[in-house]
């Protein structure tokens, strides 16, 4: 299935169907009145956040969307049918931005979420709706309401735990594969990975969802290589887990190069919660193992992990403080419950 994470699409609600001008003609009813009825309501321009869904390719090949009209009041007091809705599904995690890209419309990050986009129009009253004692015979009735149209953006934003980062070969994608089901496409020539894979991790009975993005370098922010594109994918992570190429000549270079891009990016990506681990270490000697610990520990300004995802040798160390870092994120975000004053029994 091909990846796509932002769409432009083109939204219209139903118009209101409008009111009929009608009289009540039988034999042997004299007087008989005004008998229109109303038109029916639009139909509204619905989204929904739904199962089973990461990739907006739907909307590569379909971008208009419009609800059907309500049908026109009709004689003998019959009211015209409503429209239609129309219901755009979307995967969970999907932002809706206005036509300038910027305002927020809705964010939805739950299953089931819906909210209407374009509400449909009113339908007209029909000449029954002014009669009156003293217009017993109205000769008027309402159009219904136009309908409203809008251009929308979809854009996806992964809703994972834990996010990747890291320089071109750096390991991310050997790693989600030494640790979860998930097959990323995992090879020795840079962004390998083109679009983001998810898959599931499980350590100590607990599971939690891990998403690989592509490599970022040096100007991705300027739009080199692959770009930022895909860092809103990890916006959302409880924690980054950094991983920097243990056979790189300048381990401390690699890490400031991601720092930098993720400072110039913004969202609040530089003050997340980071693990940092030097991968690779199968590669290395004792003497370059601790040589390159020492100079990435000083970088980062703290402790470090040592890793080797395709001899899988220290994975479980550092799925463990993964697990950690989400338990912490979880209390921090669990409301805080009102303790209730004491009162005697």
């Amino acid at each position: 299935m091909k990846f796509l994470d932002l769409a432009k699409v083109y939204i219209r609600s139903g118009a209101g169907g409008g009111g009929c001008v009608s009289f009540r003609r039988e034999k042997y009813v004299q007087y008989g009145g005004p008998d229109g009825g109303d038109g029916g309501r639009g139909g509204d321009v619905v989204v929904e956040a739904v199962e089973g869904l990461n990739t907006l390719i739907d909307f590569r090949y379909q971008q208009h969307f419009f609800a059907k009209n309500g049908q026109p009041g009709m004689g003998r007091q019959r009211s015209g049918k409503d429209g239609d809705p129309i219901v755009l599904r979307v995967p969970v995690g999907t932002e809706i931005l206005d036509e300038d890209e910027e305002t927020i419309i809705a964010d939805l990050t739950e299953v089931g979420q819906k909210v209407i986009l374009a509400q449909g129009g009113n339908g007209g009253f029909g000449n029954l709706h002014f009669k009156s004692a003293t217009n017993q015979a109205p000769r008027r009735s309402n159009p219904g309401q136009e309908a409203v149209e809008r251009t929308i953006w979809l854009r996806l934003k992964l809703i994972a735990d834990v996010g990747l980062l890291g320089l071109p070969n750096a390991g991310k994608s050997t790693f989600l594969a030494a640790t979860s089901n998930a097959r990323p496409k995992v090879a020795d020539y840079p962004f390998t990975t083109l679009v983001p894979n998810l898959g599931v991790v499980g350590v100590d009975e607990v599971e939690f969802v891990v998403a690989d993005i592509p490599g970022l370098i040096e100007g991705a922010h300027e739009g080199r290589g692959i770009g930022d594109r895909f860092l809103g994918h990890v916006e959302r992570c409880a924690v980054l887990l950094h991983l920097v190429d243990g056979t790189s000549a300048d381990v401390a270079g690699d890490y400031k190069t991601i720092i930098t891009e993720l400072e110039m990016y913004g969202g609040g990506l530089a003050e997340k919660a980071r693990v940092t681990v030097l991968n690779k270490i199968d590669a290395l000697t004792e003497e370059e193992r601790a040589e390159k610990c020492a100079a990435l520990a000083e970088a980062v300004g703290a402790p470090i992990m040592e890793m080797s995802g395709v001899a899988k040798q220290g994975t479980i160390d550092v799925l463990r403080v993964l697990r950690d870092q989400i338990d912490a994120d979880r209390l921090r975000q669990k409301p805080a419950q009102e303790e209730k004053p004491w009162s005697p029994s």
